[in-house]
């Protein structure tokens, strides 16, 4: 099976568009902004995705 004209164009768009939009981010003044906008996401990615320790609940009654 094969992309159909449609979608490869709509791809084609997709991605020029996002090649705009990270051209215009990186220019001037925004360029600054978008950098740090960018780090500080990361930063909270890479922070949710540290391994919690897992921790063990024993609170249910276990009867013998």
């Amino acid at each position: 099976m094969g992309m159909t004209t449609t979608k490869k164009i709509m791809l084609g768009v997709g991605v020029a568009g996002g090649a705009l939009l990270a051209a215009w981010l990186l220019t001037g003044d925004r360029k600054t902004k978008t950098k740090e906008f960018v780090a500080k996401k990361a930063e909270v990615l890479k922070r949710s995705l540290k391994k919690q320790p897992k921790v063990y609940d024993d609170s249910e009654v276990h009867y013998v």
